[in-house]
């Protein structure tokens, strides 16, 4: 059974507690534990001496045993004496990021017209598409016909009023 060091989250909304238990990592993080090692509790000051509590002989027989630190736990450990934690080095985070360069105008509308292409691209491949292309022929049409009758119906208004 693996076995690990962790922190077991208590108390209410926006007032975190934490009990520092050995479970088994298949348990629920705030749910079954082997055996309760310590508390955290950090809303407490950072020098304050009931910040962390430790059970050391415990915790020390857990590790004998093969019980693992989460990294919470094994930053209280190390501060302790009692585990050496490795820090975390990442020299990638340190790297300024580049900035955008900025794109031509030319291009600008070319990148919107390909997002859109995007965004419709789902309903250019179904039927509905079609239908819709359709209706839009049909109301095109019929725009055409009542232009061209508006148009005779103009004409003829205007010889009955010379008339």
């Amino acid at each position: 059974m693996a076995v690990k060091i962790r922190l077991a989250r208590g108390g209410s909304k926006k007032r975190p507690y934490y009990r520092i238990v050995v479970a088994d990592i298949r348990a629920p993080r705030d749910g079954r534990y082997i055996e309760r090692v310590g508390s955290y509790n950090p809303l407490l000051p950072k020098d304050h001496e009931d910040r962390v509590k430790l059970d050391i002989d415990r915790i020390k027989e857990w590790l004998s045993k093969g019980a693992k630190p989460t990294d919470r736990v094994a930053r209280f450990l190390d501060a302790e004496g009692i585990l050496k934690r490795e820090p975390r080095n990442n020299p990638q985070k340190a790297i300024p990021k580049k900035e955008p360069e900025e794109a031509p105008a030319e291009e600008a509308p070319a990148y919107e017209e390909e997002q859109k292409d995007e965004k419709y691209k789902s309903i250019y491949n179904t039927d509905l598409y079609f239908k819709m292309l359709k209706t839009l022929q049909e109301a095109q049409t019929k725009i055409e016909t009542l232009e061209t009758e508006m148009t005779a119906l103009k004409a003829r208004v205007k010889t009955l009023e010379d008339a």
